[in-house]
């Protein structure tokens, strides 16, 4: 089993991962026309934000400082980055490309998580989020399949 501030790291990266998912599906939402989209990046982006604050709860309880902010490097850096160039064209295909990469990075980081030894109540939780970001995936791919549909046929 992993030691407290082992878990704390853990967790404050898995805060980090999903603050750049807050974000990226706020700035989608933010810059899409069709309004069925806007309401749907919003909706997963408060999601996510209620995933984060499970998780600094769960630091504070384990004594530790919460992670305040978004990752800064690595490929979460660059996916977002790469979201928010895709938005600055406006391209509705764009944006579900990125945000599908986003919430792969996402999945990616919490099985990541759950390979190691966590405490039962802990393990519990992140289960769960990984459901919710797994849904938020599928459903961001499926969307991007039906656009790319539409896109076909024009």
């Amino acid at each position: 089993m992993l030691d407290n501030n082992d878990v704390v790291a853990i967790l404050n990266e898995l805060i980090e991962t999903s603050r750049d998912g807050e974000e990226g599906f706020r700035t989608a939402a933010e810059n899409v026309e069709d309004a069925r989209l806007k309401d749907f990046f919003m909706r997963r982006s408060q999601e996510v934000g209620e995933s984060v604050h499970a998780l600094q709860t769960m630091v504070r309880t384990l004594g530790g400082v919460p992670a305040e902010a978004t990752s800064i490097g690595g490929t979460l850096h660059r996916r977002w980055m790469e979201i928010k160039t895709a938005l600055t064209l406006n391209d509705t295909l764009a944006v579900l490309n990125e945000t599908e990469a986003g919430e792969s990075v996402a999945v990616a980081a919490y099985e990541t998580a759950l390979e190691l030894e966590l405490p039962i109540d802990i393990r519990t939780v992140l289960v769960r989020q990984l459901e919710g970001a797994k849904r938020n995936y599928s459903l961001v791919k499926q969307l991007r399949y039906v656009y790319d549909a539409e896109a076909a046929l024009h």
